[in-house]
């Protein structure tokens, strides 16, 4: 937590406007869905408990990071304590990690559901699931003791003569200190995201192998079709509709067509049902790699700029502070923390079953006996959806990629 070495800082207003946009938007959208996932109890999924770690991680690191971050930055002082900079040190470092290992376990998670949906239906179960979780933040809280044992807080003179202070990482020596951040670009940055791009890299391959198929299938169904005659495409919706017959003596062959005619009938319906769904499966594959290609980006856009300026620092503090100090290094901060705010918006509110489960949390709120009945009847809808989406072996059962 270092501070600005200029006298006066130009951009402030903005800084300040930008701090408190993405700390409302990040603390009601983690809260959100933690209120979500913890009231609606058929909601609570294999991926979504998952989601719920990493909106509680990312709650913290609104609560921990943020203020602590700008506060200081804009007073040039840090005036919380020494006590306050050793737990807000360890609780971000905490809250990152955890937000990583997260990422990471649902990307994994997504992959086994979807390339190998019948062998990860034997071990993909709540109960692994919150052993895993339980074993991040463990993992997480061991890993981060550094930042409590190594932050001090390291008095500072000011342009005016005055004494501040500033939190800081005080480490032993210089190779420490940059084994450490080396260490964690490793660890929180490139190993997580070579995991995550191959992950949902291979996810894409499969589901794009996925839309070729169908589209190769939609095609030679057509051809078929077309060279029979039996069938023909309709005029609006893509499906295929059985041919108007020329009137006959209705009365007399009534008794004979009948059946054929109801037979026809049930196969017109199946190939409408057939290509409808067939549609809206390609549909749901393109969103669903657009939305990967977006997380991918995300995390590289978010967290590539601290880690890089932590390892900077590392080895060559001096420049690093000449250049970057004061509005330069409050953007690229705020902009890693921005990551707890597109997080609800990739991973819940863009997933239809989530925005349907917040309206029925809110429903049940009010307490209304129509909207009781409103939610249970689309429990059940939900219900037939999802049981058709995973037998697919696209999806899974968390729903988080329709």
């Amino acid at each position: 937590m270092d501070f600005p070495q200029e006298p006066k800082d130009m951009n402030q207003t903005v800084r300040i406007f930008l701090y408190s946009l993405i700390f409302l938007l990040s603390i009601l959208g983690n809260a959100l869905i933690i209120t979500v996932l913890v009231r609606n109890g058929r909601m609570r999924t294999v991926t979504n408990l998952f989601l719920l770690s990493l909106a509680v991680s990312d709650l913290m690191l609104c609560l921990f990071c943020m203020p602590f971050t700008l506060i200081p930055n804009l007073m040039k002082d840090f005036i919380f304590g020494s006590g306050i900079c050793k737990g807000a040190m360890y609780f971000m470092g905490v809250s990152v990690s955890v937000s990583t290992f997260n990422l990471v376990a649902i990307s994994l998670e997504r992959y086994s559901a979807i390339c190998n949906p019948l062998t990860s239906r034997t071990w993909q179960t709540k109960s692994h699931a919150a052993k895993v979780i339980t074993a991040t933040w463990v993992v997480s809280f061991i890993l981060m003791l550094p930042y409590p044992i190594s932050s001090k807080l390291v008095p500072f003179t000011r342009y005016n003569n005055s004494t501040g202070n500033m939190c800081r990482l005080v480490w032993p020596s210089d190779i420490i200190q940059q084994a450490w951040y080396v260490f964690l670009l490793l660890l929180l940055f490139l190993v997580p995201g070579i995991i995550m791009m191959t992950a949902y890299g291979l996810i894409s391959l499969e589901l794009y192998r996925g839309i070729k198929f169908e589209m190769t299938n939609r095609k030679s169904n057509r051809e078929r079709q077309a060279s029979t005659g039996s069938l023909k495409p309709s005029d609006g919706d893509g499906c295929y509709l059985q041919p108007s017959k020329r009137k006959v003596e209705l009365q007399q062959l009534q008794t004979q067509l009948q059946p054929a005619m109801h037979q026809q009938g049930n196969k017109a319906k199946l190939s409408r049902v057939c290509s409808n769904s067939s549609t809206t499966n390609l549909m749901a594959k393109k969103r669903v790699i657009r939305m990967l290609l977006v997380i991918v980006g995300l995390f590289f856009l978010c967290w590539t700029p601290i880690f890089s300026v932590n390892a900077w620092r590392a080895f060559h503090r001096r420049s690093a502070d000449r250049l970057l100090s004061g509005a330069p290094i409050s953007f690229i901060h705020l902009l890693s923390y921005t990551s707890a705010c597109v997080n609800p918006i990739i991973y819940c509110f863009m997933n239809k079953r989530f925005r349907q489960g917040v309206l029925a949390t809110f429903a049940c709120c009010r307490g209304g006996s129509s909207n009781s009945r409103s939610g249970r009847g689309g429990h059940h809808g939900n219900g037939r959806f999802r049981r058709g989406t995973e037998d697919d072996g696209h999806t899974h059962s968390g729903g988080t990629l329709t």
